[in-house]
């Protein structure tokens, strides 16, 4: 166990409960529509106030995944409102960097709600730093994992009312030493293949739709929609009355992201893997291949195209419309 003399100052701000951070704006109908355009999310509690007027609510309400999104600075670094503080809640962090841990990856995000939140409150969150860890030694480097907890408050006459929390845990560490390449010898070197996916009885059409290169999706008997990935239920009408579709295959690139590290075999680095909006209006994540990742734009038309991996596992891969 590590016991190093500058612990001890660090160690010291655990513990430490932040000031106010507070939110550019009142909560209001014009970012929940946004926001859920944005997310893909049509529940009518959040946007018809017609609706909403008929739940227990009696009025709209933000989406409870929202919350964290009300205090965030906006296009600038730590563009705060007035009134906000300006004690640096990071400054864990930065301590820990300066005695050679410069790297850091977020490892846990856990969002907690203790309530809607309703149009035209404001809010705020404190930033409690609540744990810091002993030096541990992982895959990635050697470090310390350090726990954070913003409470989000709306203000209230009288006492304020906290409405959820986001606790935040990140590893701050000394990246490992790169191996050593291994000079090749004549023994066999084990074959690293693909993993393959779990099936299920409520997925097996799915994959059995990739062995006969069909890009199948489930869909409803009863009210004729479309849905994924594959469940025992149909999300929208909770029907158990389920078929499937045969896609055409044809979509456009809903969002993505590259992966550069760590590399894990047998995969291709840097390696693309993109949220495809298929035309018959589901998404589905899925490789993007023929094409230099730096090179995606969000709205690309893709197709479909199956490919076979260690001889027994198919998989949909996406491949740009070429112009």
């Amino acid at each position: 166990m590590a016991d190093y003399a500058w612990l001890s100052e660090v160690r010291s701000i655990v513990g430490r409960e932040y000031g106010r951070i507070y939110a550019w704006d009142e909560v209001n109908p014009a970012m929940v529509r946004q926001w859920c355009e944005v997310m893909g999310v049509d529940n009518p509690l959040y946007t018809d106030s017609d609706y909403a007027a008929t739940t227990e609510f009696g009025e709209i309400v933000a989406p409870p995944a929202m919350l964290q999104a009300w205090c965030l600075e906006g296009l600038h670094m730590n563009n705060y409102p007035p009134g906000s503080t300006d004690e640096n809640p990071y400054e864990i962090l930065t301590q820990i960097e300066q005695q050679g841990y410069p790297a850091v990856v977020a490892v846990n995000s856990e969002l907690s709600f203790d309530r809607y939140v309703r149009m035209g409150e404001k809010l705020y969150y404190t930033t409690l730093i609540k744990e810091m860890s002993e030096e541990k030694t992982t895959g990635l480097g050697t470090g310390f994992f350090v726990t954070q907890v913003m409470s989000f408050f709306s203000e209230q006459e009288g006492e304020d009312e906290k409405v959820g929390e986001l606790l935040f845990r990140v590893f701050k560490f000394k990246p490992a030493q790169a191996a050593k390449p291994v000079e090749k010898s004549d023994s066999a070197v084990p074959v690293i293949k693909r993993p393959k996916p779990g099936i299920s009885d409520d997925t097996r059409f799915f994959w059995d739709g990739c062995n006969a290169g069909e890009l199948r999706i489930q869909h409803c008997k009863s009210c004729d929609k479309l849905q994924h990935p594959p469940a025992p239920v149909c999300s929208h009408c909770q029907s158990f009355e389920l078929d499937y579709h045969v896609s055409k295959g044809n979509g456009e690139l809903y969002s993505f992201v590259v992966m550069h590290y760590p590399e894990v075999p047998p995969f291709d680095y840097p390696n693309p893997i993109g949220l495809i909006q298929l035309d018959e209006g589901v998404r589905l994540p899925a490789g993007i291949v023929g094409i230099d990742p730096s090179e995606l734009k969000i709205g690309q038309r893709l197709q479909v195209e199956f490919q076979t991996f260690d001889d027994e596992l198919t998989l949909p891969l996406f491949r740009p419309l070429s112009a």
